[in-house]
């Protein structure tokens, strides 16, 4: 009778441990299973106008034990390591905050990847806004890498507007394709509702981590970065417009050795913002300033302390 009730207690933990093992088999098969509807950020891929899914994600994870870091007036900060991998700096990298003309940085990603097939561009009134200007005049035409010189160079509004006028779908379906492609980046706290990153025709945010992103993302066309590393530009006259001259914005080019570009940003709302790009001694380093009070100086004094953490010696710069 023992042995007999041995035997059948043995049997009664097999059938329970097998009963538990088909219910979570049926469980993770549910867990892993496709379900409708499709994510927004995936089915947007069907609108010609978002041609790539690209959903890398940095991990911001600043080093422990590190030195203390550098005190920024910035409302928010961010550095890191794309070749290391490893964020270096980091003041509140998922506030939303204005980003000024750093906008422009999604403006030229939406432009490349819907260039026109005559690649020619024309010049409306209704583009001609803003202080900051390239130069256009109404009636002018121009070609898209005329326009991305005028748009990262000196910051020009009548470019960013010019590019989303002569969008196939106007300027509304221009502004629904840059908010499009950053959710195709998986993105969520970012929101654009101008080309320009000009104040008053609604909210628009973003977030350092989020610029980092989209920075990242840029870089990978050969001929955005071939524009914002360049310091000044000629672009002579021709039949359909007028000569003009451009110096690059990001003066840090000419002042820290390293620095590829990328785009400087102000308005009242947004204060002084950069995002700066940085290649030295085999590392590509991302650097993401919002709301500072003195964007170079902290920017180079950030760029010093991130090398430091790497063991990495700062160039000489001014």
């Amino acid at each position: 009778m023992g042995k007999a009730w041995i035997v059948y207690f043995l049997a009664g933990i097999i059938v329970v441990v097998l009963f538990a093992y088909g219910l979570k088999i049926k469980i993770l098969d549910r867990q892993f299973s496709v379900v409708a509807p499709v994510p927004s950020f995936l089915s947007i891929l069907n609108n010609n106008e978002v041609s790539t899914l690209d959903v890398w994600h940095p991990v911001v994870e600043i080093f422990k034990n590190s030195p203390k870091a550098p005190e920024v007036s910035a409302n928010s900060a961010l550095i890191y390591d794309l070749t290391s991998k490893r964020t270096l700096y980091s003041k509140k990298p998922q506030e939303r905050l204005p980003m000024a003309s750093l906008t422009k940085i999604m403006t030229s990603v939406v432009g490349l990847e819907n260039k026109k097939k005559d690649d020619k561009y024309l010049v409306t009134k209704t583009a001609l806004v803003g202080e900051d200007s390239m130069g256009l005049t109404e009636g002018e035409a121009v070609s898209f890498n005329e326009l991305l010189y005028g748009l990262m160079l000196p910051s020009g509004n009548d470019a960013a507007e010019t590019l989303a006028g002569n969008f196939p779908k106007g300027r509304d379906g221009f502004i629904k394709a840059m908010n499009d492609k950053v959710k195709s980046l998986g993105l969520e706290s970012t929101n654009f509702t101008n080309p320009t990153g000009l104040e008053g025709d609604g909210n628009q945010y973003t977030t350092a981590y989020d610029l980092l992103v989209m920075t990242s993302f840029a870089m990978n066309f050969e001929q955005f970065r071939n524009v914002v590393s360049t310091f000044d530009y000629n672009i002579p006259a021709t039949p359909t417009h007028k000569q003009f001259y451009f110096e690059n914005q990001t003066n840090l080019l000419t002042s820290y050795p390293g620095v590829k570009g990328v785009k400087t940003g102000f308005t009242p709302e947004a204060g002084l913002c950069l995002v700066t790009y940085l290649d030295h001694k085999g590392h590509k380093i991302i650097g993401i300033i919002l709301g500072s009070d003195n964007r170079r100086g902290e920017m180079k004094e950030l760029l010093d302390y991130s090398l430091k953490l790497e063991g990495i010696p700062p160039p000489p710069h001014g």
